[in-house]
């Protein structure tokens, strides 16, 4: 027991700063108003007090449908897209003496459209239920009554149960932390479902309940809490309990919020605060914004277009049909006597034509309904959920070391991967692995460890030099530990420091603090192995878990942490003998964005107060004393020359406090701490401003963040796919830069235009305090460096030299306001790379807008953080990395992907092949239904528009549901142009889709002439070789049964070869697809045919005792089938010979088998729509030329 005890103290994490006793102050005043109205009655759930407030019920609900809305709702969505309105119509219509066909055969292809759609969101819907039944059935234990607790599902919690989460599970509701299995009733809690932050979250209970450790504590307890209303805000809570008669207020501290975990704590004992939909984590829930791929709007164009054609040619009918009907008994002669129009109704009335004109015009909307493709959207729904199946399950893009595959959140922007113009990513977590390794350090103004970077491995290579690359003081060790094991977080080597031998160093004793430092200067915990008795270290962040295993590795191990403690083994200088020291924690100044440094407060064994601080050097340098500067140059020296080599740099520094400063200094942040006013956090910062200063410097840290395999490859590829790449990223420009040149975005030779804001101008600006002149004059400024950076810009308009664009925070807050950003696009879509340092996650959304709207191309954004969730949602497309920093990047993108590297492969593989299915797929759509629309108009139109249809209701109907359909949903789902090996040995195919080549209106009205054409070869081929000749044996002529089932088995051919024409990869299913269509047809033709004259009507026994039998019938299919496909395939023949694409070219190679000649190859790659002009390919290439034109130069 006492053993459990100690082991809970270890894992005890000091925050005594943060768990202080809170004081009322003015804001408590508040309870019981507008916002601040909600009470709690703590263990007494059912009271009246809580029926009377009858707040939320814990019962979560994500479905979109209920069973009682789902029929209503999903017929509205349905209804809601144009072309479904449009049928529905139609429908309707059908049941009147208007209608040339059936009500049943109009409704029937409606119905299973708009069914099988409703029966996919019905499913979906489904999915979304079972999840919420799980969670809603997760069981917990709560207070039932008279100190006993048993296991109830979530759903059945009300707002005051007492509760008891146990280690590792998730909290049910918001909860108020009453004790926890630790004596100071402290927990600690994972959040990474709140805000995809995976370090530990500390919370402590009020002391007034700390000691209620045991389920009988609860026979009798009662409190009553009255707090704000349910918010979204998640680090905020005002309130007050009232207990044992006494008032205690309530902050953050004590709030443990639904979806997060219990870590590294037995127990927990909490009131249910906030439930189900009043929680703060569905509170602060938004619905993703809805995101549509530019080939569906464009599609939407199209369908408006043939409505329009439709009313247009509906119109003219009815013109025409009105002037004839006028006509027919014109000087009391019956023109058309077939048609009896002396005995007509009002539809067909000589007398009353206008009318006549106005009914056929309705008649005309239905029989020309035709040209719409009903099945469309139900195909491309179909199409796209099946290829997210095939990104989901592509080996290829499956990372085994995290067990992580990619998956396809969304499939309604699957083609839009393969036209994306722009990728937006980060660095750190994207471009890099977010794994930090301690590798060189500056210690007293000497540069210690030999480790080679990968920036510096790219510099290297960029020098075109082979030689081994020095420490920051010049010199190569040759003898450098290399033999030692690798360590996670550890990659430093250097003999002078390593097994003990810094104590010969001429500076011992600045080594010792720099290195003590580092082991106490912290909020780490170690975990001491029950097996091994190996300490790891579980720290909130990658780089502090690299500096506390460093300082292991050089001697100064930190090994136990308590509340109010820090122990670290140490070597003892005097004595020579490693001991254990323990540090008294007294304060710890926490790490934040705005203040850029940590500190620690601790009192060592001889009663010294100690201030240990590490922090960024922008804000580390100013805050030294005079006399704590020795080492201030040759430090700013090296941390330059780390940030070339990409490393992160930390400005490590101490002071020694008397007892009167210190004593003050608490007193002021205590107040601070425990203040629940609204300036809360300037007053913490007002307090550590006045202890953080008259620093001694002792050196400074530098820590590499590893490029990610395949990094600098896949940027290569990206490029020549004629992609810009922008790296967005909030660490410091010389850092920014030198990843720029190890992902080969920057090369040497190439022109760099940097807009900064640290200038003399700028400095003066700021010392005189005036925030209006310096505002004024950053401005200014940033605007003039934009103005020149055009000029070069436009200086190399026409030659080879290309233009990076490098811009710092504080500059892009002037550049992106509205009377600069647009001159600032111009710029920066000029140049070939862009890289944004020290961005604020604001201002990366707000870059990804600018660039999204003025470029009017698709932009993909790539991040893994929750500092990456705007950018990922402003995007067109946004892919989340699964890496280190949690899941809130991943929970916010449409894509997620284990590696940037697969980035390669979803765009260049994936997103062009949907790119060219699902452009193929809605082109061909409406050239099939224009194809058999136009021939119901020329039949039309033969027949005087007497609104006859030239084929049977059964053949209308369903056309587009079995005769045509299944070929083109398979087409979507396997066709495969290129295999994938050629589309990454020719990335220029992936122009396509940035250029829209397959989509564009030539290409659309190109498919839709092919229609026309078709259908006009098909009717008067048809028309003029069976209708005015012998048909049948007994030698009459072919009716108009006979001659629409002629023409309708030449349209199942033709558009069926078609579609074999237009596949590029045949596979079973296709095969199947495609003469199974057309065998179904014959099948139904006899079956249907079979069927009682009332039934088949006008395909009673026509193919059986007409059609088969004549020679003609399948002379004529044969003969049209062949004349109809001709035209495509010379278009297609003389396209491909004299006036090839680049698509065109490979197709050449991969058929004649030149995919190995590299001469022809390069060739087809020059024919790239858009220079390739970054990546290590392209740094090659221009070495070349320089080379070339030097040799030039000389002759």
């Amino acid at each position: 027991m006492a053993g459990g005890r100690r082991k809970k103290l270890q894992l005890s994490k000091i925050y005594s700063f943060r768990c202080g006793r809170n004081s009322f102050q003015d804001d408590h005043t508040q309870l019981g108003g507008p916002g601040f109205s909600r009470v709690v009655n703590c263990n007494e759930p059912g009271c009246f007090e809580a029926n009377v407030r009858d707040y939320a019920s814990n019962y979560i609900r994500s479905t979109k449908y209920t069973l009682a809305t789902f029929l209503p709702k999903s017929l509205f969505e349905q209804f809601r897209r144009v072309a479904n309105f449009y049928f529905l119509v139609t429908g309707i219509l059908a049941f009147t003496p208007l209608a040339p066909y059936t009500a049943v055969s109009a409704i029937v292809p409606l119905i299973i459209v708009v069914g099988a759609t409703m029966v996919k969101e019905g499913i979906e819907d489904s999915r979304r239920k079972q999840q919420d039944i799980e969670v809603n059935h997760r069981k917990v234990k709560f207070h039932k009554g008279d100190g006993v607790f048993e296991f109830t599902q979530w759903r059945n919690l009300r707002v005051g149960d007492i509760v008891k989460v146990e280690k590792d599970q998730f909290f049910p509701a918001d909860l108020l932390l009453l004790s926890s299995s630790y004596e100071d009733a402290i927990c600690y809690v994972e959040t990474m479902n709140l805000d995809g932050e995976t370090n530990l979250k500390l919370k402590q209970a009020l002391e007034a309940t700390s000691g209620l450790h045991e389920d009988s504590n609860f026979r009798d307890f009662k409190a009553l809490v009255k707090c704000e209303d349910p918010n979204a805000n998640l680090y905020s809570f005002i309130g007050s309990m009232e207990f044992d008669g006494l008032q205690h207020p309530l902050s953050p501290q004590q709030l443990l919020l639904r979806d997060s975990k219990l870590r590294n704590t037995d127990y927990i004992y909490g009131a249910v605060i906030f439930t189900g939909q009043e929680t703060k984590v569905i509170q602060n829930s938004t619905a993703p914004p809805s995101k549509r791929s530019r080939i569906e709007r464009k599609m939407d164009k199209i369908i408006y277009l043939m409505f329009f054609m439709l009313f247009v040619i509906s119109c003219i009918g009815s013109v025409i049909f009105g002037i004839e009907t006028r006509d027919d008994l014109k000087d009391e002669r019956m023109r058309r006597w077939y048609l009896r129009p002396a005995d007509s109704t009002v539809f067909f009335d000589p007398r009353r034509a206008p009318c006549a004109a106005i009914y056929h015009f309705l008649t005309a909307l239905m029989l020309y309904s035709f040209f719409i493709p009903i099945s469309l959207y139900v195909s491309i729904e179909v199409v796209k959920v099946l290829q997210s199946v095939f990104i989901n399950q592509d080996v290829c893009m499956y990372y085994e070391e995290a067990d992580k595959p990619a998956s396809a959140r969304t499939s309604n922007l699957n083609e839009e991967l393969g036209q994306v113009d722009t990728i937006l990513s980060d660095k750190t977590g994207t471009l890099t692995c977010n794994s930090m390794e301690f590798i060189k350090c500056s210690i007293a103004g000497v540069a210690y460890g030999h480790g080679v970077t990968e920036v510096e491995k790219a510099i290297d290579r960029k020098k075109g030099s082979s030689f081994k690359c020095p420490d920051a003081n010049g010199t190569v060790d040759s003898k450098s530990s290399n033999s030692m094991p690798l360590i996670k977080g550890f990659n430093f080597r250097d003999d002078r420091i390593m097994n003990g031998n810094w104590v010969n160093e001429d500076q011992p004793d600045v080594i010792l603090k720099f290195f003590r430092v580092l082991a106490l200067c912290h909020t780490a915990i170690p975990d001491v192995g029950d097996e091994t008795g190996k300490v790891t270290y579980e720290a909130e962040s990658p780089d502090e878990a690299a500096f506390v295993i460093a300082a292991r590795e050089v001697g100064f191990e930190f090994c136990n942490r308590t509340q109010t403690s820090i122990s670290v083994k140490e070597l003892d200088l005097a004595s020579g003998k490693k001991v254990e020291r323990v540090y008294q924690l007294l304060n710890v100044l926490e790490f934040n964005s705005s203040r850029k440094r940590m500190s620690v407060i601790v009192r060592d064994e001889d009663g010294k107060i100690l201030l240990l601080c590490k922090g960024a050097d922008s804000v580390m340098f100013e805050r030294l004393a005079r006399d704590g500067k020795s080492f201030k140059e040759d430090t700013m020296e090296h941390v330059n020359v780390y940030a070339d080599a990409g490393l992160r740099t930390l400005i490590i520094a101490y002071r020694e406090l008397d007892e009167d400063e210190y004593t003050k200094f608490s007193k002021k942040f205590s107040e601070a701490k425990n203040s629940v006013s609204e300036d809360r956090e300037s007053l913490i910062d007002e307090a550590t401003e006045t202890i953080e200063k008259g620093l001694i410097l002792l050196g400074a840290t530098a820590v590499e963040d590893k490029l990610q395999n395949g990094v600098p490859d896949c940027i290569d590829r990206l490029a020549q796919a004629g992609i810009k790449i922008w790296v967005l990223t909030g660490d410091k420009m010389e850092t920014a830069i030198n990843i720029g040149y190890a992902c080969s975005l920057l090369r040497q030779g190439m022109k760099r235009i940097i807009i900064s804001l640290e200038s003399p101008e700028i400095h003066a600006q700021e010392k005189k305090g005036d925030k209006t002149a310096l505002g004024k004059a950053s401005k200014e400024s940033v605007l003039s460096q934009i103005k020149d950076g055009k000029k070069l810009l436009d200086a190399t308009n026409g030659s080879t030299d290309t233009l990076a664009l490098i811009i710092d925070g504080r500059s892009l807050t002037y550049a992106l306001k509205d009377d600069v950003k647009n001159l600032f696009m111009e710029l920066a879509i000029g140049c070939t790379s862009v890289i944004c340092c020290r961005s604020s996650p604001k201002q990366k959304a707000l870059v990804t807008r600018l660039v999204k709207s003025i470029t009017g191309k698709t932009t993909l954004a790539i991040g893994d953080g929750a500092n990456d969730v705007g950018m990922l949602q402003e995007a067109d497309i946004g892919v989340g990395i699964s890496g280190v920093e949690g899941m809130q990047a991943v929970m916010s993108s449409d894509i997620a992907i284990a590696q940037f590297r697969f980035l390669e492969r979803l765009l260049l593989v994936h997103g062009h092949w949907c790119y060219r299915r699902i452009s193929t797929m809605i082109c061909y759509f409406f050239y099939k239904n224009i194809t058999f629309g136009f021939s119901i108009f020329l039949f039309e139109a033969y027949t005087t528009f007497s609104a006859q249809s030239a084929y049977n209701d059964w053949f209308l109907s369903l056309f587009n549901v079995f005769f045509s359909s299944l070929p083109v949903i398979a087409l979507g789902v396997f066709d495969q142009d290129v295999s994938p090996r050629f589309c990454f040995k020719f990335p220029v195919l992936y122009q396509e889709g940035v250029q829209n080549v397959l989509f564009s209106w030539r290409k659309i009205i190109l498919w839709m002439a092919n229609g026309f054409i078709s259908a006009i070869i098909i009717f008067f081929f048809c028309v003029k070789a069976v209708g005015e000749q012998a048909f049948r044996n007994d030698g009459q002529v072919a009716g108009y049964a006979i001659l629409g089932g002629t023409m309708y088995t030449c349209i199942v051919w033709v558009v069926n070869l078609q579609m074999a024409l237009a596949v590029s990869y045949f596979t079973l299913i296709q095969h199947v697809l495609i003469w199974g269509s057309i065998v179904t047809w014959y099948l139904f033709l006899v079956i249907y045919g079979a069927m009682s004259p009332s039934i088949s009507t006008t395909a009673y026994m026509v193919f059986v005792e007409t059609l088969a039998p004549s020679p003609s019938y399948w002379l004529v299919t044969l003969f049209v089938t062949i004349s109809a496909l001709v035209p495509y395939f010379t278009l297609s023949a003389i396209k491909m010979n004299f006036f090839p694409s680049c698509h065109g070219k490979i197709q050449w190679i991969r058929h004649k088998g030149f995919s190995e000649d590299v001469e022809y190859s390069d060739l087809v790659r020059q024919g790239s729509l858009r220079p390739t002009t970054v990546g290590h390919i392209e740094r090659l290439a221009a070495k070349s030329r320089c080379i070339q034109n030097g040799h030039l130069g000389k002759s």
